[in-house]
């Protein structure tokens, strides 16, 4: 299998590099030239890279058609392209149903839509289908896990928590400034708070149906210090102010449908 990227950006070097580590039957990856930097480094990676000065030429010998471009880029980048009718395509554009892809090529695509995030690159990502596809199963579980949404608004749910990995790293931001504030060093600061939350991520991951409020409990000793520090950070606003920040992504994710056609 063939595959192509139309778009050679953080998120295709990403699923690239770690099918590179995979024993997946991708024979060849076809990349458009734009970013060369990239393009270039990930032909230096394997033999199995080909870098496309034209778009139409990745169109034409991929098996599947990965869309990597930027949602406000999209249109111009795709219209002038010839899809075959029922040309199998992965679309990794926010926001832009594969209605509006048919819109734009003119013609009817055998399309799904897909959330890898950047750590595919390791085999630890998890990535969100819609709809389900079984190649695309077969070439984003490899690369972690892959998760098939149910309809749309599903899809659209996983696409707003996602957006959640900045505020992952601010929490270990702010953690790491007040240990600096206590006196402890910038590096050694992150060099113990990285294992406490990979702990906690890989306990997480591995808790086999576990609610994250019982792991939460689990890891609270009542009257405790870990009880005490999330008692205050609701008190204080903190689980509303994330629930709002989701509402507000996810009604801006919704909008965004009717905005890119």
């Amino acid at each position: 299998m063939r595959l192509g990227f139309i778009g050679t950006g953080v998120i295709t070097e990403a699923i690239i590099s770690g099918l590179l580590r995979t024993e997946s039957d991708v024979t060849g990856f076809l990349v458009s030239e734009r970013n060369r930097s990239i393009s270039a480094r990930l032909a230096k990676a394997s033999d199995r890279v080909r870098i496309c000065p034209e778009n139409q030429e990745i169109v034409d010998q991929s098996d599947l058609v990965v869309l990597a471009v930027r949602p406000q880029d999209a249109k111009a980048v795709l219209s002038p392209l010839r899809f075959a009718e029922g040309q199998h395509v992965c679309s990794l554009i926010a926001t832009v149903e594969a209605e509006t892809l048919e819109e734009w090529v003119g013609t009817p695509l055998r399309a799904f839509r897909a959330i890898p995030l950047p750590s595919v690159a390791a085999l630890r990502g998890v990535t969100a289908l819609y709809p389900e596809d079984p190649v695309g199963v077969r070439i984003f579980a490899p690369l972690g896990s892959a998760v098939g949404a149910r309809n749309l608004d599903e899809f659209d749910a996983f696409a707003t928590a996602s957006s959640l990995m900045g505020t992952y790293f601010g929490v270990l931001e702010t953690a790491t400034d007040w240990l600096c504030d206590s006196g402890i060093e910038p590096e050694t600061a992150q060099k113990y708070l990285a294992p406490v939350f990979l702990g906690l991520a890989l306990t997480a991951n591995e808790a086999d149906g576990t609610s994250f409020a019982t792991l939460r409990e689990e890891h609270s000793t009542p009257g405790g210090l870990n009880e005490q520090v999330f008692a205050t950070f609701a008190a204080n606003g903190g689980t509303d102010a994330l629930r709002g920040a989701l509402d507000a992504v996810g009604a801006r994710v919704k909008a965004g449908r009717s905005d890119s056609t």
